[in-house]
């Protein structure tokens, strides 16, 4: 029988530049109190000035009520947070970077009302860095992390949908939620799949709603139009919030709700 006090969980969409961290800041508290949250992850690796995450930028997240931040593939951009994310076991890189690569893939911990939850961070390879095999690395540490918790949430930072929908079935029944991270677009297609994992490809993103993924349209329109190289800067307010709740079984692990957030 599934429990009738399921773990609650919000994922925010990557977090953009400060428009997206004042959004955080103003929006998460009511967030919060609506749903009950014990916990919030959220994507944080475009969070200093659009490419990258400081330890400034972190902490500033973390005081909003975040409790975990994963990345992707800008999480070094910021050479200064290096040191910072090898000590910081909140913050996330991918789980597939070489084992020598400062800081942690995946982190067990327990929630505001003591039930432990695993949160792992994987990249895809589809048009992305070369890593190692996103499927079998992170089977390996579902293994791992199974001997502590059957609530399991996977970031899976990703560019292909297809790269993503196949890692969603792949994984089907074996995890909690799949959430894809990386295009800043939301996509409409959350669902739970048939055995009992929560999906969707993309969460959206956090910022500069009237831009270009975060970024000042003009700048990337020229761009496309040039091919010459160009500085993108963080485009300004209004922002959008994008995010996952999730309501988890914290015995079989099992996804009980998905429900997509689209706050402006």
């Amino acid at each position: 029988m599934l429990n009738s006090n399921p773990v609650r969980i919000l994922f925010i969409g990557d977090i953009v530049g400060k428009s997206g961290r004042q959004t955080v800041k103003a929006l998460l508290p009511k967030l919060t109190e609506k749903y009950n949250l014990e916990l919030v992850v959220a994507n944080g690796e475009n969070s200093a000035g659009g490419f990258g995450i400081t330890n400034e930028t972190a902490e500033e997240l973390f005081s909003y009520g975040i409790d975990i931040i994963t990345t992707g593939n800008h999480v070094w951009d910021k050479k200064e947070a290096v040191p910072y994310i090898a000590k910081e076991h909140r913050i996330l890189r991918p789980i597939n970077y070489p084992d020598e690569v400062p800081g942690s893939g995946s982190i067990v911990l327990k929630t505001k009302r003591n039930n432990l939850v695993a949160v792992i961070n994987v990249s895809g390879r589809i048009f992305m860095n070369v890593l190692d095999c996103p499927f079998r690395v992170t089977k390996k540490e579902i293994e791992r992390v199974k001997k502590e918790t059957n609530v399991i949430v996977i970031d899976f930072h990703g560019e292909a949908t297809s790269e993503k929908i196949a890692f969603a079935h792949y994984f089907d029944g074996k995890v909690s939620a799949i959430l894809g991270t990386h295009t800043h677009v939301q996509t409409a297609d959350e669902k739970i799949l048939p055995k009992g994992t929560a999906y969707i490809t993309d969460v959206g993103m956090t910022g500069p709603e009237n831009s270009v993924i975060g970024f000042k349209k003009e700048e990337v329109i020229e761009k496309f139009l040039t091919q010459m190289p160009k500085k993108f800067e963080v485009a300004i307010a209004p922002s959008i919030f994008s995010a996952i709740y999730l309501e988890i079984d914290n015995s079989s692990g099992k996804a009980l709700k998905i429900e997509r957030i689209t706050l402006k």
